[in-house]
C-alpha cells in the first residue's frame, strides 16, 4: 500500500468517512453480493464503486475485517501543536494526550470516547504510538474522521506548551494525588492516558500539574487504558455539564 493511499476497512468506518468529508475518497469496493449498501453508495456520491468478489477484499484486507467493504482514501490528515491551539481556545475544553499507546484498539476506542464526550483533540507523538491503521479506525468507528488528531515529536515539550495556552494538565496514574471524582476538570484541561502495561513515563508524569486514580475495587487491579480513558472524560463530561 502506498504512504499516499490508506485503507478504510468496515461498513460504520467507510460511511463516517464518507459523510465527514474530512479527507479524499478515492475508490470504494463493495462486496458483489453484499446487501443493505445503499447508504454506502449514496454518501459515495460521484466516486468510483467496484463491485468485487470476497477473494478480492480479503486480499485487499490483509486478513483484517471488512464486513464486505473497503474505501481507498488519502491518509487521514493530522494537525501540529501550533495549529491546533490556533483552532481551539474555547474557556471549557479536553484535549487527550496519549503517551505510549501502541495498541491500535486501544488508541481507535480511546479516539471514539473523546469524540463521544466532546473532546477537543487527541494529542499522540510521532514514535511510541499505534499508527493510524485499518485496525485503529475500525476500533473508533468513524470517530477519527471528525476529531482533531494532533501529532508531535517531543511529548514532554508538547506538554510545556499547552500549559503556556492555558491547560491544566492531568495525569491517570494508579497512585494519584487524588481520586478522579475529586480533580479539578473543569477549564482548560488535557488528560494525560499512559500505557496500560507501564503508565505514564517519569518525564511525562513529571510534567503534570496533577496525577488523578481511578479507584478500583475487588480482585482487578488495573483497568484498559481506553477504558480508563473514558472513565475519566465521563467524568470530565460530568464536571462540565453545565459548561461545555
Amino acid at each position: 500500500m502506498s504512504n499516499n493511499i490508506e485503507w478504510v476497512l468496515g461498513r460504520i468506518p467507510v460511511l463516517e468517512c464518507l459523510r465527514a468529508g474530512k479527507r479524499k475518497a478515492r475508490r470504494l469496493f463493495i462486496l458483489h453480493s453484499a446487501s443493505e449498501m445503499e447508504a454506502l453508495v449514496q454518501a459515495a456520491g460521484d466516486i468510483d464503486i467496484d463491485y468485487v468478489s470476497r477473494e478480492d477484499l480479503d486480499h485487499r484486507a490483509k486478513g483484517q475485517t471488512h464486513q464486505g467493504v473497503i474505501l481507498e482514501a488519502d491518509p487521514l490528515p493530522c494537525m501540529d501543536l501550533d495549529q491546533w491551539l490556533h483552532k481551539h481556545d474555547a474557556t471549557n475544553q479536553a484535549l487527550v494526550i496519549l503517551d505510549s499507546i501502541e495498541d491500535p484498539q486501544n488508541f481507535g476506542a480511546i479516539v471514539r470516547s473523546a469524540t463521544a464526550c466532546g473532546a477537543s483533540g487527541v494529542l499522540f507523538t510521532e514514535r511510541r504510538a499505534a499508527p493510524i491503521s485499518p485496525a485503529a479506525l475500525k476500533a473508533a468507528t468513524g470517530a477519527m474522521e471528525y476529531m482533531d488528531l494532533i501529532r508531535v515529536t517531543n511529548l514532554a515539550r508538547a506538554m510545556k506548551q499547552i500549559q503556556e495556552a492555558g491547560f491544566w494538565i492531568g495525569g491517570l496514574d494508579m497512585a494519584g494525588d487524588s481520586e478522579l471524582w475529586d480533580a479539578p476538570l473543569t477549564g482548560k484541561v488535557a488528560i494525560v492516558v499512559g500505557s496500560e502495561g507501564r503508565g505514564m513515563r517519569r518525564l511525562v508524569q513529571e510534567g503534570c500539574d496533577f496525577t488523578m486514580t481511578i479507584p478500583i475495587e475487588g480482585p482487578i487491579t488495573s483497568l484498559n487504558a481506553s477504558v480508563s480513558a473514558a472513565i475519566a472524560l465521563a467524568e470530565w463530561k460530568r464536571q462540565n455539564r453545565n459548561t461545555t
